[in-house]
């Protein structure tokens, strides 16, 4: 392949998602086929196209209870069926995909690990990232209190995907509060940072787009944040605004509310020109 014809795009889906498995497949499925149609007026062959696409955290199951998402990964742990789920679509749609995450069964059986898959466009499984830092807190908000560690067990280990076109660093929400973990994605080698998100409704206002512009500022990448948005089941409300930001800090798409996706191309020389005229991690590149 003749790089100097290789596109690669960006995109990242918003979704309210359910306590129903088969709606929200359904629901990644209708934007997948949108955002992967190629413009009349496009020329490139579909085979010199990559392109990375990025769920929401919790994209398979949100607005339930978080007892409810164990019993989902005890039952779907002896077929893994939610990951061949996820693994189909990537392959259907010819995408890599960020499955936002899944609840995967620990050994003990007692807890589940809120985990990112990354997926190739031949529905292999890339890589598994356990969201390390988990959601304890009290918000302002109808739910008031969070407690993500009863049901939840933390990863320990950091994650960077390679593909033909650059290395994936993995987090997800709450990570993003802890400049450390991005820095040290960027420093293993991450041109591209992905955030699978279910942001509350108030934290998100306060500071959901200062935390992605710093992020991405901070460690000279691409960020992708796909965000669950809207009121579930449960009551529990949250903020949307999935977004595409540039190394350099600006926004080069937004989705403020309701379902959909957002698309910008890689440039991955703009990360190689910002990071040799502003070197912050020198002598790493």
């Amino acid at each position: 392949m003749n790089d100097k014809n290789l596109k690669v795009k960006l995109s990242a889906i918003q979704l309210t998602s359910t306590t129903n498995v088969d709606e929200n497949l359904a629901a990644i499925a209708r934007q997948l086929a949108k955002i992967t149609q190629l413009d009349d007026g496009d020329k490139i062959e579909l085979e010199s196209v990559h392109h990375l696409v990025v769920l929401p955290e919790c994209c398979l199951f949100f607005g339930g209870k978080d007892s409810e998402q164990l019993t989902l990964a005890q039952s779907s742990n002896a077929d893994n069926k939610l990951l061949v789920a996820l693994s189909r679509l990537a392959k259907q749609f010819n995408v890599y995909l960020v499955a936002g995450t899944v609840p995967i069964l620990t050994a003990q059986g007692n807890k589940f690990t809120n985990s990112s898959c990354v997926f190739s466009p031949q529905g292999e499984l890339l890589a598994r990232y356990d969201k390390i830092h988990l959601f304890d807190v009290a918000v302002s908000d109808s739910t008031q209190q969070y407690y993500e560690s009863r049901y939840t067990q933390a990863g320990t280990e950091l994650c960077v995907v390679k593909t033909e076109f650059a290395r994936i660093g993995l987090s997800v929400c709450f990570d993003l509060r802890f400049a450390s973990l991005f820095s040290q994605l960027t420093q293993q080698g991450a041109d591209i940072i992905t955030v699978p998100s279910a942001f509350t409704r108030v934290t998100g206002k306060a500071h959901w787009q200062t935390l992605l512009q710093a992020r991405a500022i901070e460690n000279q990448v691409y960020i992708v944040a796909a965000g669950q948005e809207g009121v579930h089941e449960n009551g529990r409300e949250t903020w949307g605004s999935s977004m595409i930001i540039s190394p350099w800090g600006e926004i080069l798409a937004c989705l403020p509310e309701k379902e959909g996706y957002i698309s910008v191309d890689y440039q991955p020389n703009e990360v190689k020109r910002i990071r040799k005229s502003m070197p912050l991690f020198s002598p790493l590149w």
